[in-house]
């Protein structure tokens, strides 16, 4: 229901960012609502995935993206792209990097959502009352600066874009039911 990114150029935020709400073509669950703080009346006149995904593509063309749990997030958006004719995925278009799959390397047998890695690394997330996806991405960017520095001292710096992108989203079935 919401895309949100943040590019990083350098290791530094360029103030690009792209966000999105997205009309899910139904109700939700009232626990995602309460996680969210997003209704079914605020987003019921917004685009749909396939209104924004031109747009979304553009920004994220040619980028590593760097995502929170990132197959979850990849495997909506790629079912999405599906959908559309001509697309193919997410993989085929930049490169992804999972923060969480880099935090269990660094912090191993330790909790390493996005909460518990503010903590651990001083980062401040006292914003984030609800869960939204430009905020994530706005956090997350300082934690995956957080989590990889020096890297950039070390023969790692780049000029290629990396965009720290989060995506909100409401799971309706654990089955094959399409999410919009």
């Amino acid at each position: 229901v919401e895309i949100g990114c943040v590019e990083l150029v350098e290791r530094r935020p360029t103030g690009r960012t792209f966000q999105c709400y997205l009309n899910p073509d139904r109700e939700f669950e009232p626990g995602a609502q309460e996680v969210t703080g997003l209704t079914w009346e605020f987003l019921a006149d917004k685009p749909r995935f396939a209104e924004v995904v031109d747009e979304f593509l553009a920004f994220i063309e040619g980028a590593e993206l760097v995502i929170h749990n990132a197959a979850f997030d990849i495997g909506f958006l790629d079912a999405e792209l599906a959908r559309l004719d001509g697309y193919g995925s997410m993989r085929q278009r930049c490169t992804v990097e999972d923060s969480l799959l880099l935090a269990r390397q660094r912090f191993p047998g330790q909790r390493n959502s996005l909460d518990a890695l503010c903590k651990r690394l001083g980062v401040d997330n006292s914003q984030r009352q609800l869960h939204g996806a430009l905020l994530d991405a706005q956090i997350l960017t300082d934690v995956y600066l957080a989590l990889t520095a020096g890297q950039g001292e070390i023969g790692f710096a780049s000029d290629k874009p990396v965009v720290s992108a989060s995506v909100a989203r409401i799971v309706v079935s654990t089955d094959a039911e399409r999410t919009r």
